[in-house]
């Protein structure tokens, strides 16, 4: 007799979605033992992998002689799923990927090296001199309504500091 830690390490191979042959056009798939499953849905993961579904008829995986090898646990599960991947869908870009494209264009980095001199100064002064680190009042309009007055109080100082530009 085999010992009992030697046997449950010596397990037969379940089979794998390569052993299984599937129609090109995804319409069903045939398990090793000829059976044909149905197909089950198609699914699109969070990375963006395409996957088709198949599932085997009860009435077919029930009595099957090969269920050792082909479920994983043959007593709780009482047919077989597979799923093949083909392909990856193309995801909806976010808006900071559509930025990230736009900035790394040369066009974008053109005028983004233009920002260091021309609006970050303005951040920077909103923030340290006038003491904006964070909005204190909640919803759109309530902040946008908190930028402008900050914003009116940022060039009210420019004009007091450097007077009113001479129009010529």
């Amino acid at each position: 007799t085999i010992p009992q830690k030697e046997q449950s390490k010596k397990q037969t191979r379940v089979y794998t979605p390569k052993d299984f042959t599937f129609d090109p056009k995804f319409k069903f798939c045939i398990c090793p033992a000829g059976k044909r499953l149905y197909r089950n849905g198609s699914h699109i993961d969070k990375k963006g992998f395409k996957s088709t579904r198949f599932q085997g008829p009860k009435s077919a995986c029930l009595p099957c002689r090969r269920r050792e090898n082909c479920l994983r646990h043959p007593e709780k599960t009482q047919a077989r799923q597979v799923a093949f991947y083909h392909g990856r869908k193309k995801m909806p870009d976010t808006p900071a990927d559509l930025m990230k494209q736009k900035i790394d264009s040369h066009i974008g980095k053109l005028n983004y090296s233009k920002r260091i001199g021309t609006v970050e100064p303005v951040f920077a002064n909103i923030r340290g001199t006038l003491g904006l680190n964070r909005f204190s009042l909640r919803g759109k309009i309530k902040v946008n309504c908190q930028w402008l007055l900050y914003s009116v109080v940022h060039n009210l100082k420019k004009i007091h500091r450097y007077g009113m530009p001479q129009v010529t």
